[in-house]
């Protein structure tokens, strides 16, 4: 059997989540969250990390446990059953397969606005193309190429928050010190708590690196480590970020929502650093694009290899790159819907699956490690029964809190996989296709 060849470490991994989360995003979506939370970005920023964490926490026992390639999929099938392992794996495709399409429509988008005379579709099949062959000939490449552009996207949000920072130590009428930015009084509770909803998308790195488990080197140590250490990295960077912008412009009040973070860097750098701003957050998106794109086809070439989706298009890898081509080609495909849809309608696509799937994994530890257990300790019930319970809790908290709209898709898409389900196991009497976990 084809497997995937063990080179990443720990710092590279680490990459990876980092770039799939787009540290830069924090200012590409300040006015949507400035206005969400009426002025408090960093606080729901910060309750958005201490839910994460909970489920980072469910994902890293998980992962230590089954070190392979399928993410909550594998963990849902091995910790629960084979069909809710199916369904939890259809869920994450309308996440993975379609979150690479939404990260190059936003980047195609930043582009047609500085550059308006060339055709948006220019920009997007641009993307497509480049990540696409860069992730056929190789995950060290990616890994690579992702190095540096996470290295200028963190260069310059660095800058754009140290000149923030510069900003309000110039202005005698801003603190330099407030707890504003984390909680005003006057805010509804509610308006907070839908703020740190939307906050939560930009984790989506941490859980997309268990699909490289089998390109890693020791991933039963490095895979957890790296969980945790970018959750903890991505969620101090977001909060850091958000204070520090919300104190050079206090409020929600914005000329364009969409374009918040611009206004915001021509105050504190003025044109010429609204362009370096512009570069950065192109470059993070096309970073985040990257990783997306790889995440997906592993999780294609999981399913693949399980038997669940054909063997012999997605479950084989390229003789001579050794990458799941097929799936990552699927990819690339599916982003073409980006020439005929708009943000708001792609994003609409994404939130559903990904929300399902942590509420899973948070379950699949308390089946794995609590349930299973004869003599369960303190310690235990307390890692693997309350601590996932409130993670699990606070997923479909999360869940529920989604539109109307993209609550009806994503029910539509479990309602699809549920009768493809039916198909595989002749009416639900046998268990889908069994995974082979060897590597031999």
């Amino acid at each position: 059997m084809s497997t995937l060849k063990r080179s990443l470490t720990l710092g590279p991994v680490v990459l990876l989540g980092l770039a799939y989360m787009t540290p830069i995003i924090v200012l590409g979506t300040f006015g949507i969250m400035a206005d969400s939370t009426h002025g408090t970005v960093a606080g729901a920023y910060l309750l958005a990390l201490v839910a994460m964490l909970l489920t980072a926490r469910s994902y890293a026992d998980m992962a230590r446990e089954f070190p392979v390639a399928g993410s909550a999929y594998t963990y849902t099938r091995k910790a629960i059953n084979a069909k809710a392992g199916f369904l939890v794996g259809w869920a994450v495709l309308l996440d993975y397969l379609f979150l690479p399409m939404v990260i190059w429509l936003f980047g195609a988008v930043y582009l047609n606005g500085a550059f308006p005379q060339v055709p948006m579709a220019v920009w997007i099949i641009g993307f497509i193309v480049i990540t696409t062959a860069i992730n056929i000939f190789g995950i060290k490449l990616a890994t690579s190429v992702n190095f540096i552009m996470m290295l200028i996207q963190l260069l310059v949000l660095i800058a754009f928050v140290a000149l923030a920072l510069h900003y309000v130590m110039g202005d005698a009428s801003k603190p330099l010190f407030s707890l504003a930015p984390l909680y005003q009084p006057q805010v509804p509770q509610g308006m907070l708590l839908a703020g740190a909803a939307i906050a939560c998308y930009s984790f989506l790195g941490f859980d997309a690196v268990t699909t490289m488990t089998e390109e890693t080197i020791n991933p039963k140590q490095v895979i957890p480590r790296a969980i945790m250490l970018i959750t903890l990295l991505g969620g101090g960077i977001f909060v850091l970020a958000a204070y520090v912008v919300q104190l050079a412009h206090p409020g929600y009040q914005f000329a364009s929502t969409d374009a918040a973070a611009s206004e915001i860097a021509k105050n504190i750098g003025g044109d010429l650093f609204v362009t370096i701003f512009l570069i950065g957050l192109i470059i993070g998106q096309f970073a985040s694009g990257l990783s997306a794109q790889a995440s997906a086809s592993r999780l294609l070439y999981a399913m693949g290899r399980d038997g669940v989706l054909p063997r012999q298009w997605f479950g084989r890898l390229h003789a001579r790159f050794q990458t799941p081509v097929v799936a990552i080609l699927l990819c690339g495909v599916v982003a073409l819907l980006a020439l005929f849809m708009d943000v708001t309608t792609s994003v609409s696509f994404i939130n559903f699956g990904a929300f399902l799937a942590f509420t899973c994994v948070n379950l699949a530890v308390v089946a794995q490690f609590y349930l299973r257990c004869r003599q369960p300790t303190l310690g235990n019930k307390l890692r693997y029964l309350l601590l996932p319970v409130l993670g699990a809790l606070a997923d479909l908290w999360l869940l529920v809190s989604l539109d109307h709209r993209a609550l009806t898709l994503g029910l539509v898409w479990l309602g699809v996989g549920t009768l493809y389900l039916a198909y595989l196991t002749a009416g639900f009497r046998r268990n889908p296709p069994e995974m082979d976990f060897s590597e031999a």
